[in-house]
């Protein structure tokens, strides 16, 4: 368990027992009291699947309402000079080709949000597993990062398209918003993502062995259980 701070422990006496679940308005009011408007709401959804069986890992794309908050910084990787300038002109903070790989491999870099490939490029990417998947930053044509349509790709990134995916502990963790929001647009953000989720939901499992538990936090504060009656 990592240490934790005054402050950290001041507010989570404030919030109360981590057990007590919150309808989602009232979770939402207690982050934003415990939170700094700069940081970072985050939704942890536990969800009843086992992401070892294909038809249970769980992936996927949206657009949050309201956004995240925050513009990713996009990466393309690209078997044509043209793709690549197309990619610049359409907002790419970083394009290129064979030599992303070898910087990402070689140098350790990874200040990027998204990574974009094209099709062509996957078997140079695909040495790129180890790094970029324990991450969630491998190129996936579900996600919509496997695309000779670059631009396209690169601007719906920029425009607030995020990836959700289940961990290997059935955990999917998703920005929502930042603490600076107002409350109903974070309400609505979570509230459609919450959707998108039971939109992927495997037909064998019903809406309660699917949703096991939503917590919302900030960066810097404690976890507020969220009430799941309003969604199951």
């Amino acid at each position: 368990m990592p240490q934790r701070t005054k402050r950290y422990l001041s507010l989570a006496e404030k919030r109360g027992p981590r057990t007590v679940a919150h309808p989602l308005r009232e979770a939402v009011e207690l982050v934003k009291q415990m939170a700094r408007d700069w940081e970072t709401v985050e939704l942890s959804a536990r969800l009843g699947v086992d992401p070892r069986k294909p038809e249970q890992n769980i992936r996927g794309t949206t657009t949050l309402p309201h956004g995240t908050g925050k513009t990713p910084t996009v990466v393309v990787i690209a078997h044509e000079g043209d793709l690549i300038k197309v990619a610049e002109e359409a907002g790419a903070d970083f394009a290129g080709g064979k030599e992303l790989v070898e910087k990402i491999q070689k140098e350790g870099w990874l200040d990027f949000d998204v990574v974009i490939a094209t099709p062509q490029m996957m078997a140079e990417v695909g040495k790129l597993g180890r790094i970029l998947g324990p991450r969630g930053l491998m190129p996936n044509p579900k996600a919509g990062t496997v695309t000779n349509d670059v631009a396209h790709a690169v601007e719906e990134f920029k425009r607030g398209k995020l990836e959700f995916r289940v961990d290997r502990t059935g955990v999917v963790h998703v920005p929502v918003g930042k603490a600076g929001f107002e409350v109903d647009q974070l309400v609505e953000n979570v509230r459609h993502l919450v959707q998108e989720l039971m939109r992927v939901k495997p037909a064998a499992l019903s809406r309660a062995g699917y949703l096991k538990s939503l917590y919302l936090s900030a960066t810097q504060t404690p976890s507020v259980k969220v009430d799941l009656r309003e969604f199951i």
